[in-house]
């Protein structure tokens, strides 16, 4: 494994495409399409998988589909219904939902039969009647599932593991889930040198689910750092990809999540730098790259945006001098034309 301080130490005005796959040190891909509170309007033919499970697509994937016991990782929003009760949402706590396709939960039956349909980076609406769902009881732990509500999921297969055994994250050892996610990570890489960005993103989230808080909590010691030294280059890795897709926000919050780990990570701070420069936000821009440049003072890429934000700074207080000028002009000289006398 490379070291991550090793790579720290790279020029940072490299193109990501070279600087991200030498990163071989070793939330939430995925957004929902649609902002609304019920459940989205989707057009598209509906396609029948069960008896009791229908699926639409919203959006086309990739590749083959998973098979039984598949470790599958997805993201998904669910509504019953009869009401059109939003009861979870696995986007807004920014952690994709492992499932083994045919050891999952009882109430995942419909949604496990919809996701073993569904290819990576597919998104889809299925129709999960009641019997594969929360059945006659409805849900203890949602309250708001009556007792047989059909529900409406909208899901997101980011992608799955093929395992004859279907090995599950809770099953696996440390080193094996290091091991799991740090191959995510290079087919990340093979993707984004391809420039598929999008599929990029679905393995580095994929990654990183094996990375997840409870499982980084236990770890300790050289384990802790085994681990970090593969979620860290993701979560960068991850911005990289969102730069170019110019979704800085997100970019931003990728970093910070690093940066919270590592707080003078000059990688994290140079790209929420220039995700925080391409918001406007000059500011708080300029103290990400200020910052980097403690820990990087040679680093030219670093002083480029340093110095195009000054230039920046600068062409801003020209135009509001010519502004405030051309105000007092007219407040001393209202009519300007001459008298003819």
């Amino acid at each position: 494994m490379e070291d991550v301080e090793e790579l720290q130490s790279q020029k940072l005005d490299q193109d990501d495409e070279n600087e991200i796959v030498t990163e071989n040190a070793a939330f939430v891909h995925g957004e929902p399409l649609q902002d609304g509170t019920g459940p989205p309007k989707v057009d598209s033919e509906v396609e029948v998988l069960h008896e009791k499970v229908t699926k639409q697509i919203m959006k086309e994937g990739h590749g083959q589909k998973p098979s039984k016991y598949s470790t599958c990782f997805l993201h998904y929003r669910a509504w019953t219904e009869s009401t059109q009760h939003k009861f979870e949402d696995t986007w807004n706590e920014q952690r994709p939902v492992e499932i083994v396709i045919g050891k999952e939960k009882k109430e995942m039956t419909g949604l496990a039969i919809g996701v073993s349909n569904m290819k990576s980076g597919e998104r889809a609406l299925l129709h999960v009647g009641w019997e594969l769902g929360y059945g006659k009881e409805g849900s203890f732990s949602f309250p708001n599932v009556p007792p047989m509500a059909d529900i409406l999921y909208e899901v997101e297969l980011i992608g799955f593991d093929e395992t004859k055994e279907g090995k599950a994250r809770g099953d696996m050892t440390v080193e094996e889930r290091i091991g799991a996610a740090d191959r995510r990570k290079m087919d990340g890489n093979v993707y984004f040198k391809e420039e598929k960005l999008e599929e990029a993103m679905q393995q580095y989230e994929m990654a990183i689910a094996y990375m997840g808080d409870d499982f980084m909590f236990q770890l300790f010691g050289k384990y802790r750092d085994m681990a970090l030294a593969v979620k860290n280059p993701c979560h960068l890795n991850m911005a990289a990809c969102l730069i170019k897709l110019k979704r800085y926000e997100e970019a931003i919050g990728q970093c910070s999540i690093v940066l919270a780990e590592d707080e003078n990570n000059v990688k994290a701070l140079f790209r929420r730098g220039k995700a925080r420069a391409e918001l406007g936000q000059t500011d708080a821009a300029r103290e990400d790259f200020s910052k980097a440049r403690k820990y990087a003072p040679e680093d030219k890429a670093i002083s480029r945006e340093l110095r195009l934000l000054a230039e920046h700074d600068k062409a801003v207080y020209q135009k509001q001098k010519e502004i405030y000028k051309g105000i007092l002009d007219h407040h001393l000289n209202p009519n300007p034309r001459k008298l003819i006398g």
